[in-house]
């Protein structure tokens, strides 16, 4: 029997399945040969499979409010997000709730 593994969702703290929960992810930075530092952008990841810190939230509008307001995305990610990203992330959220009821 293969062992499912179990991720904590930022939102509610419960253990649940990764495989029930989406990825918010934080890209590598990269540095060019000028020294500029570019990445870092926070994202959702609904494929799971982009490089870079992660942190899990429940495929609910209200487990992503909850982490949203409690700043628990900064805390995991280790970086400042911007309001904007909160709310494109919060619409892709949305659609994706939605194509699953």
């Amino acid at each position: 029997m293969k062992r499912v593994p179990l991720r904590k969702c930022t939102g509610c703290t419960e253990m649940k399945p990764k495989n029930e929960l989406i990825r918010v992810v934080r890209a590598p930075e990269k540095t060019d040969e000028n020294g500029v530092v570019s990445g870092g952008e926070v994202s959702l990841d609904l494929t799971g499979k982009k490089p870079g810190r992660g942190a899990y939230v429940c495929k609910s509008a209200e487990c992503f409010e909850k982490a949203r307001k409690a700043r628990r995305f900064e805390r995991s990610l280790g970086c400042k997000i911007p309001e904007g990203v909160y709310d494109e992330m919060s619409e892709k959220l949305r659609a994706c709730e939605k194509e699953v009821i």
